[in-house]
């Protein structure tokens, strides 16, 4: 009978309910609170669902994100399955693949079409430099404030890689799932503040159509910006480089086979590893901290500021050519591709049904992301990295 009762008290011990912490039965109702939004509302599930369910696994099984180790004896021991996939957010592997596959995804003919976007996706940018300013008033370190600002672009690989690059390791976690957060949230955070900075009749203005593009004009487009953005801030170049020779292959024509691979198969397969890893930084113990919860408050601050001064930006380039532009396609300037431009369709169709503003809003949701890859290579240049 003693047998009995000291295995069932061993195997007890072995279970996950014997380490559970409060913290951790909170950091698994959130994960699940996650799947929810992902599953039942459809909230970019492409990326809630991998980052909820990578919270999930570590609250449970902490050991998932061990590092490896020797123990007294010299035996060498692996680390968790998600140690590694997380080595190369941190090496920035991943979020320089991400940015092929957009690449490869995108249409930049809208941007090309209309190069006036380019001011407004570089107007969404002025959140990410207004949240560095108050993440120095809260007290982080430079770099680190840096690093978290990056959030308020709404692009999560440029906020993994920027963390990378400044050393920012601890913070990398918090700042990777509040920017993943609110790339999925999206449809939720930016429409009432649209609407509050817009009149009725703004929101209905109608656009003329885009011109064609040539195929020249596409094929030309991605090297001229490769060229001219690596040669004034060559730190960008992992990050730039990868999304227009994403994009090179999409509009050459001759490489179908590396067009599909890297907007098919191999997205999908770095969206999975750098989900899971992303969401199993959330430990209870690395995550329920104040400075998380900073983090938290200065990424939903920087996304607000950014989306507002595209919206602005958009109003002044609509008096400016006498209501030609319609500003809700300046909320689209924040990187969140395409998940921007279609909150600016959906507002413009709430107000008048017959408006069509996905295609205008591209242009600045594509500037966008080469706006906050910029921003993240002018906090590299002023640190030295």
């Amino acid at each position: 009978m003693d047998y009995v009762i000291e295995t069932l008290e061993n195997l007890a011990g072995q279970t996950a309910f014997a380490s559970l912490s409060w913290g951790n039965v909170l950091m698994i109702f959130v994960a699940l609170f996650f799947l929810y939004l992902a599953i039942r509302k459809g909230y970019e599930p492409l990326l809630l669902v991998p980052i909820s369910f990578g919270m999930l696994l570590v609250n449970m099984y902490p050991d998932i994100m061990a590092k490896p180790y020797v123990d007294a004896m010299g035996i060498e021991h692996a680390g968790g399955l998600l140690h590694y996939f997380y080595l190369l957010d941190e090496w920035s592997i991943l979020p320089s693949l991400i940015f092929m596959g957009v690449g490869a995804m995108t249409d930049f003919g809208p941007l090309i079409a209309n190069p006036l976007s380019f001011l407004l996706g570089a107007a969404a940018q002025i959140g990410i430099f207004g949240a560095y300013l108050m993440a120095i008033l809260m007290g982080f370190p430079d770099k680190a404030a840096a690093a978290i600002s990056i959030i308020g672009g709404a692009d999560g690989p440029t906020s993994i890689f920027l963390a990378g690059k400044l050393g920012q390791t601890e913070y990398m976690g918090p700042i990777a799932v509040a920017a993943y957060s609110y790339m999925s949230l999206v449809p939720i955070i930016q429409p009432p503040i649209m609407k509050l900075l817009t009149t009725e009749e703004e929101r209905k203005i109608k656009m003329e159509q885009l011109r064609p593009v040539s195929k020249l004009e596409r094929i030309l487009f991605p090297i001229i910006v490769t060229v001219v953005v690596v040669l004034i801030l060559p730190s960008t170049a992992p990050l730039v480089g990868m999304l227009m020779l994403g994009n090179l292959f999409r509009e050459s024509g001759v490489v179908k086979q590396l067009t599909e691979t890297a907007s098919n198969a191999l997205m999908y397969i770095v969206v999975i590893l750098l989900g899971t890893s992303v969401g199993a930084t959330t430990s209870a113990e690395a995550f329920l901290k104040w400075d998380t919860l900073k983090i938290v408050a200065l990424g939903l601050i920087a996304f607000a500021l950014g989306t507002a001064a595209g919206v602005i930006f958009g109003k002044l380039m609509s008096k400016a050519t006498h209501g030609k532009v319609n500003p809700l396609i300046g909320s689209a300037g924040v990187s969140a591709v395409p998940m921007a431009a279609r909150v600016s369709q959906k507002v413009g169709a709430e107000a008048d049904p017959t408006n069509f503003l996905l295609m205008h809003a591209m242009g600045p949701n594509v500037a966008g992301v080469i706006g906050t890859a910029v921003a993240a290579g002018v906090f590299m240049a002023i640190f030295g990295v």
